[in-house]
């Protein structure tokens, strides 16, 4: 899972046109984040985490402070997250996390995106439980014995860790995000960056000419201003 989940983020970061659209939504992350829980790090366990993104990112200073400040002006209004599903070509199965500060806006979009692809855009429920909802966590490596961290860990919910050429990644399901989360600051390890990810149950073959169908309709989608996240269940390839 978590290898298909790091393959996925660098497919997703090779599509977006540039990395100003992954500022954009780590800046809309942060102005939810002070919104809800307020500016200050040390107290907002979520303002933290997406600071600590912002870092992996090498999101500038300037763009950062830029969104705490908009988002303690009383006058910017907050984005509201909706979650949208569908079926792209094919029958394989889409859902995407948008954050919008004009949800008829945010609708149209995404309803023309599935409308000009060959898809369609579902009702509240229809692919969810196709995904599992899961939180990850990277953390900094300094020589931790896997086996003994992964045993220490499955108290609080992790069911998967491996370390990679930058950290150690640990996943958990996404309910248990705030155990996780203390665990590791109780033990003092350095959170890389966070968050949350959603994984297909089962994965659907596609032929080249098929992909190139839904790849219309997944380009589109992440292009789209008011969309943070798209998760699908077409397998990917080898």
């Amino acid at each position: 899972m978590g290898r298909a989940f790091e393959y996925r983020k660098a497919r997703k970061m090779k599509r977006w046109s540039s990395m100003a659209k992954a500022f954009t939504r780590i800046g809309k992350d942060i102005v939810m984040a002070i919104k809800e829980g307020g500016p200050d790090p040390e107290s907002n366990s979520r303002l933290r985490a997406v600071l600590q993104n912002a870092k992996a990112a090498n999101m500038p200073k300037d763009n950062v402070e830029r969104a705490i400040k908009r988002a303690t002006d009383k006058d910017t209004s907050n984005y509201e997250e909706k979650v949208f599903e569908g079926y792209a070509p094919h029958g394989i199965a889409i859902l995407i996390e948008t954050a919008t500060d004009n949800n008829n806006r945010t609708v149209a979009n995404i309803r023309s995106h599935f409308n000009r692809t060959g898809g369609n855009l579902g009702t509240s429920g229809s692919v969810d439980f196709m995904f599992e909802h899961k939180c990850h966590f990277k953390i900094a490596n300094t020589g931790q014995d896997i086996e003994e961290l992964e045993l220490e860990m499955i108290d609080y919910g992790v069911d998967e860790i491996y370390a990679d050429e930058d950290g150690i990644m640990l996943y958990a399901p996404f309910s248990e995000y705030g155990h996780v989360l203390k665990a590791i600051e109780d033990r003092g390890f350095e959170v890389l960056s966070s968050g949350f990810d959603r994984f297909p149950m089962d994965t659907k073959e596609l032929t080249e000419e098929q992909r190139a169908d839904v790849d219309k309709l997944l380009e589109r989608l992440e292009e789209d201003d008011d969309v943070q996240h798209v998760y699908h269940n077409m397998k990917e390839e080898e």
